[in-house]
């Protein structure tokens, strides 16, 4: 994916556009509120939101702040496009339908980008509209912004001889963290051995993607144990927002 190198990037110039590991504790981590779902909203007739909820949302759940400008790509594939970041935590929040590829498109496409928070805008030229009318859309802005993984961390089973030595019936050991993840910001590590979520003993790997999933944008407490103490850590789950439809 590279940043926008067709023609249109001269563009960008006359409109000046483009401008360590801690010690166990039993602290709790307090939970970060996320605002009741509401729809996105906009005076700009060109814009298209893509999932049923507001700014505010998105931004307790976005990976990072906005951006003062987002990125600006030229898109090859608007589907494939759309699959590969969405493998990568990018979540597109609306469309800029445009009916010319111009300088003033481009300009309104960009600040609009702006306008919604969108981390990463990807262009699309000559893009057909929607109404079967024979005029396309020349231009179709589509903005992305990356949210937080919904736990950002691996697991696996526990072994026999782990469950024996922790007297435990179930449970899960944490793998590799990434970093900036909900894992990591609750200071869960590699090793640390997941037994319970929100008082609910965990059985297995798979009981425990199954916690996480239905609890999703939702704060939960982990029973944790390392190194033969137990602790709580209130994990803040990323989240995939509601589609309204499939752009």
């Amino acid at each position: 994916m590279n940043p926008i190198t067709n023609p249109a990037v001269s563009l960008f110039a006359a409109l000046a556009l483009l401008g360590g590991c801690a010690s166990v504790s039993h602290r709790i981590e307090q939970p970060v509120e996320v605002p009741e779902p509401v729809p996105q909203m906009t005076e700009d007739s060109h814009y298209e939101a893509t999932i049923e909820r507001g700014p505010e949302y998105i931004d307790a759940l976005r990976a990072e702040p906005a951006p003062q400008r987002p990125l600006v790509i030229e898109g090859k594939s608007e589907r494939g496009d759309q699959r590969e970041l969405a493998s990568k935590g990018f979540v597109r929040i609306g469309n800029g339908r445009y009916a010319t590829d111009d300088a003033q498109a481009l300009r309104e496409a960009l600040d609009l980008g702006s306008r919604v928070g969108a981390d990463q805008v990807w262009l699309y030229h000559d893009y057909p509209s929607d109404d079967g009318e024979s005029t396309p859309t020349r231009l179709l802005a589509a903005y992305y912004v990356r949210f937080k993984l919904l736990f950002g961390a691996t697991f696996r089973n526990l072994t026999a001889k782990e469950r024996e030595s922790l007297q435990l019936e179930g449970g899960v050991q944490i793998g590799s963290v990434v970093g900036g993840t909900p894992a990591s910001q609750a200071n869960l590590m590699s090793g640390d051995y997941v037994v319970a979520v929100n008082g609910m003993a965990v059985a297995d790997r798979k009981q425990f993607q199954e916690f996480l999933s239905a609890a999703a944008g939702k704060a939960v407490t982990l029973k944790v144990i390392r190194n033969q103490q137990r602790a709580d850590r209130v994990v803040r789950l990323g989240a995939m927002p509601v589609a309204i439809k499939d752009p």
